[in-house]
C-alpha cells in the first residue's frame, strides 16, 4: 500500500503545470504539500526509501522564485513544477553519491547539464525550465543493478507492493513518481535502468537516443551506454521533461549536434492520413519473435498482447520481425559495461575526493582499503570482470569480440526498421519480484534485462508505457523502440495509447 499523494494536488508534470498556469495553486503550495508527503513517507517503518536527500529549504526558495516569475509573466511552461533527480546527477550544494559510500558526504560545486537545464539554467547561459528540485533520489550503486537493492544506504520499495522491488537502477525515481511524491523525475538508462523500473512501478519512462541528453555531470558507469531520460506519469510528462533536457552540450564529446527538440509538439502532431479515432493509421509496429519466448511469464504476455490489440484499434499495423542476436545482448553487455566501469571507477582511489581509508600502511595499501571499503559487492564484481576482460591476453577474446557483436546487434535493428516504424514487446520477462529474491543469484537479475539491453547496445531510443497488470495486481510495461532520433514517434504512439486507455492513470492504493 502506498502513501497517498497530497489531496487535491494534480498528479504529474503536465497536470501540475496547467494548474500553475491557471493560478489554481502556487508552486509554494505544491512544493510544501509534496515535502510534507515525503516527510510522512520517511517516518513510516516500511517507507519507500525513494529519497537519499531532501532539500526543503532550497525547494521552497525555488518555488517562491518560480511564483514571482509567473507573476511577472516571464516564466517557462515548467516553472515551479516540483521534481527530483536521480543521485547519479551531480547537483550543486546537495549530496551527490551515486548511491555509494565511496561518495558519501560529497557535495558538487556545479550542476550537471540536465539538472541546470531543468532548473534555473547555467551561469551565463540560457535560462532553464524553472522546475523545483525537491532532492536526490535513491539508486543502485553507480547505477549497477535491476532492483535498487544495491544502494549502499537502503533499498527502495515498490509502492504497489512494499515487499517487492521497484526495479533499477532508477528505482527511487520510479517509486517517487508512482507514489505521487514528485511530479516527475530524472533517471539514467545504461541497460534498461529507466524502462524496467518504469514498468515495475506502472509509470512512463523514456531512454532517448544516445547523445540526445548531455552526460556532463552524470557520474559515469559505462560511458558508451549511459543516457539520461525522464520518468513521469504519462507520455506527455516525459515529452515536456525531455524537451527541457535535450540539446547539444559542447562539454560532452558524445553529445549529438542537434538543438533542443519540442517533443510535446511532436507527440501531438497528427500523422498524415490519420484521424482522431485512428491516430496511428499507417504506423507499422514490428513484433520480434525473440521478445516473446516460451519463458515469458503468461501474465506479462497477456498484458502486452492486450496493449498491442489497443494499438491495432488505433490504426497501427502489427507485423512479425526478427532480432536474431537478442540472446547475445546479455553476454555482450556484461563484457562491455563492466570494462567501461573498470576504467571509469578507477578515479575513486581515495586521493582527490570521496572516501579514504582511515588506516593504511602505504599508498598501495590505501588504494586497496579505500576501494574495498567504499565499493559494494556488485560494483566490485563488475570492476573485477571489467579488469579481467581488458587484461593482456583476454582483450581480443572478450572485449573486442563483444564490440563486434554489438555492431551485429545494431545491424539487426537496422534490418528490422527497414520493414517497420516501431518495435514493440515486453519490458521485462516478469512483474516485480520480492525484495531479496535475487540476492544469491546475480545472474538471474542480469537475465531480467534481456529485452532492454539490445536497444541500449544499439544506442536506440526506447520507452516503457503502462500496459495493464499481471500477477498480484502488479504493473506490466509495454516497451516501444524507435529508430535513431525517433523519440517524437515513440511519444506519439505512447500518447495515443494513453488517450485510449487508463492504465497509466491508475495509482497504487
Amino acid at each position: 500500500m502506498s502513501a497517498a499523494p497530497p489531496a487535491g494536488l494534480p498528479r504529474g508534470v503536465a497536470a501540475l503545470a496547467r494548474a500553475l498556469d491557471e493560478r489554481a495553486l502556487s508552486s509554494r503550495e505544491a512544493t510544501a504539500a509534496l515535502l510534507a508527503a515525503i516527510e510522512a513517507e520517511q517516518r513510516r517503518p516500511d517507507g519507500l526509501g525513494a529519497f537519499l536527500a531532501v532539500d526543503a529549504e532550497g525547494a521552497l526558495a525555488a518555488a517562491d522564485a518560480a511564483d514571482a516569475a509567473r507573476a511577472r509573466g516571464d516564466s517557462g511552461p515548467l516553472a515551479g513544477v516540483p521534481i527530483a533527480h536521480k543521485d547519479i546527477f551531480v547537483t550543486r550544494g546537495q549530496p551527490s553519491t551515486a548511491g555509494s559510500r565511496m561518495l558519501a558526504g560529497y557535495r558538487s560545486p556545479f550542476d550537471a547539464t540536465v539538472v541546470a537545464r531543468l532548473g534555473a539554467g547555467e551561469p551565463g547561459g540560457a535560462p532553464g525550465a524553472g522546475t523545483v528540485c525537491l532532492g536526490k533520489l535513491n539508486c543502485d550503486e553507480f547505477a549497477m543493478g535491476s532492483a535498487n537493492e544495491n544502494s549502499a544506504f537502503f533499498p527502495t520499495r515498490n509502492p504497489w507492493d512494499r515487499s517487492r522491488v521497484p526495479g533499477g537502477s532508477s528505482g527511487g525515481s520510479a517509486a517517487g513518481v508512482a507514489a505521487g511524491l514528485v511530479a516527475g523525475a530524472t533517471g539514467t538508462d545504461t541497460g534498461g535502468s529507466i524502462r524496467q523500473p518504469a514498468a515495475f512501478c506502472g509509470i512512463t519512462g523514456i531512454k532517448p537516443t544516445y547523445g540526445v541528453c548531455s552526460r556532463h555531470g552524470m557520474i559515469a558507469f559505462a560511458s558508451s551506454l549511459d543516457q539520461a531520460g525522464p520518468l513521469g506519469t504519462s507520455a506527455e510528462d516525459c515529452a515536456l521533461l525531455l524537451s527541457a533536457m535535450s540539446g547539444h552540450d559542447p562539454r560532452d564529446a558524445t553529445s549529438a549536434a542537434r538543438p533542443p527538440q519540442d517533443y510535446a509538439a511532436a507527440m501531438r502532431a497528427p500523422r498524415p492520413g490519420a484521424s482522431a479515432a485512428r491516430p496511428l493509421q499507417g504506423v507499422r509496429i514490428g513484433l520480434p519473435a525473440e521478445f516473446f519466448p516460451p519463458g515469458l511469464a503468461p501474465d506479462v504476455a497477456a498484458a502486452v498482447r492486450a496493449a498491442l490489440t489497443e494499438l491495432e484499434k488505433l490504426g497501427a499495423t502489427l507485423l512479425d520481425v526478427s532480432l536474431p542476436r537478442t540472446e547475445l545482448s546479455i553476454p555482450v553487455y556484461y563484457i562491455i559495461a563492466p570494462a567501461e566501469a573498470s576504467s571509469n571507477l578507477s578515479r575513486f582511489d581515495g586521493v582527490r575526493y570521496g572516501h579514504r581509508a582511515a588506516r593504511y600502511a602505504d599508498l598501495a595499501d590505501m588504494y586497496r582499503k579505500t576501494r574495498s571499503e567504499g565499493f559494494g559487492a556488485e560494483v566490485k564484481r563488475r570492476i573485477m570482470i571489467g579488469t579481467y576482460v581488458l587484461s593482456h591476453g583476454y582483450y581480443d577474446a572478450y572485449y573486442l569480440q563483444a564490440q563486434k557483436l554489438r555492431r551485429m546487434i545494431a545491424d539487426d535493428f537496422r534490418a528490422a526498421f527497414g520493414r517497420c516504424d516501431l518495435i514493440a514487446g515486453p519490458v521485462a520477462p516478469t512483474v516485480a519480484w520480492k525484495l531479496g529474491a535475487g540476492a544469491d543469484d546475480p545472474v538471474q537479475a542480469y537475465l531480467a534485462d534481456i529485452f532492454t539491453l539490445p536497444a541500449s547496445l544499439a544506442g536506440l531510443p526506447g520507452m516503457s508505457v503502462p500496459a495493464g497488470f499481471g500477477e498480484g495486481g502488479l504493473p506490466v510495461g509495454l516497451q516501444l523502440i524507435g529508430d535513431y532520433f525517433a523519440e517524437g514517434a515513440l511519444l506519439h504512439a505512447a500518447h495515443a495509447l494513453q488517450q485510449a486507455t487508463d492504465w497509466h492513470a491508475r495509482r497504487p492504493q
